[in-house]
């Protein structure tokens, strides 16, 4: 008799900041959709991590429930996943007050991310602070063995890491420690101006703009100054953006394009324009009825909570009965 194979299981989460943007899309989000055909995915909202830019209540409010519709609308399955809102699992806020009693100062020093917030002029706060151990519960929570992570999240998944590892040492096999999954392809989706795509940088491509206003964004890409008969550099920002909405022999067309004489930047932009628009209609469509209809998104959101809070429990009593928080004998 066959024995099938335990599927791995995959998390991931998306802060609600703001508009969707390319970079979002083909940088995680497509990933995460793409996952649940064959993995057993778990995706969440993080609007506590979102909290720590402390936006006032109508802007998160908002931003999270746009971006639930963003995920529904791209195609996440609430059947085939484990999509919720990571404050209706209440869980992983105790479970991060015990990982930071695993977790030294020096640990949270060298944290990278918490200095770079702060020099984009992030106030700062305990909770951008202590950021990576929230980060660590998301994951330790939920029994997680692959974390899809790009460059500038790959330390966190460290310390989530060597926290687990800690935790074990000193308890048994309390945590699974998650493995990184690192997509060299389109882990830095660059923006307009060449920079990684971010809202932070304010460089970024909403993809469910308006025609006029994407279309402001997409001609506002940097290129260079090369003649129109001279060959043009590949490596750069509307190439790479091109191709993400190109197959194999469609990118070797474009890379003939841009070796052959009389190409035009502006024309380029102009057909990246129409792909984006043509490639995001029908979840355009999509979401547009889900923020019309809270009533089911809630109802969706409720579902997919209660499946979390399945495996949350677990594993949550798993660490009180370890660390003897639970006293009941």
């Amino acid at each position: 008799m066959d024995v099938k194979t335990k599927k791995k299981r995959i998390l991931s989460g998306i802060q609600p900041s703001g508009k969707l943007h390319l970079g979002n899309y083909f940088g995680m989000m497509k990933r995460m959709i793409d996952y649940q055909n064959n993995h057993d995915l778990f995706c969440f909202i993080a609007n506590y991590h979102a909290m720590t830019s402390n936006p006032n209540q109508e802007i998160l409010s908002k931003n999270t429930f746009e971006a639930v519709c963003d995920f529904l609308a791209l195609g996440i399955d609430p059947e085939k996943s484990t999509f919720w809102v990571q404050s209706d699992v209440p869980q992983v806020t105790e479970l991060s007050w015990i990982l930071s009693s695993f977790t030294s100062v020096s640990l949270m020093d060298r944290a990278t991310s918490y200095k770079d917030k702060i020099s984009q002029g992030l106030s700062p706060n305990m909770g951008l602070y202590s950021y990576p151990v929230l980060m660590s519960s998301d994951i330790l929570l939920f029994d997680s063995d692959i974390v899809p992570v790009g460059k500038d999240q790959k330390q966190h998944l460290e310390i989530t890491r060597e926290i687990a590892k800690k935790v074990n040492n000193k308890y048994g096999q309390v945590f699974i420690v998650p493995k990184p999954e690192i997509d060299v392809k389109n882990q830095l989706v660059p923006g307009i101006d060449g920079r990684k795509m971010s809202k932070s940088y304010n460089n970024i491509i909403p993809i469910f703009d308006e025609s006029k206003k994407l279309r402001k964004s997409v001609m506002k890409i940097v290129t260079d100054l090369t003649e129109i008969n001279s060959p043009k550099d590949k490596n750069t920002t509307l190439f790479k953006m091109y191709c993400l909405f190109l197959n194999d022999k469609e990118k070797i067309r474009l890379t003939k394009r841009y070796d052959s004489k009389g190409l035009k930047y502006g024309d380029v932009k102009l057909e990246l324009y129409e792909k984006i628009m043509d490639y995001f209609k029908p979840y355009r469509d999509k979401r547009n009825y889900y923020l019309s209809n809270y009533n089911e998104v809630e109802e969706i959101l409720q579902y997919g909570a209660k499946k979390a809070k399945i495996i949350a429990i677990e594993v949550l009593d798993r660490i009180r009965s370890a660390t003897g928080i639970s006293y009941k004998t």
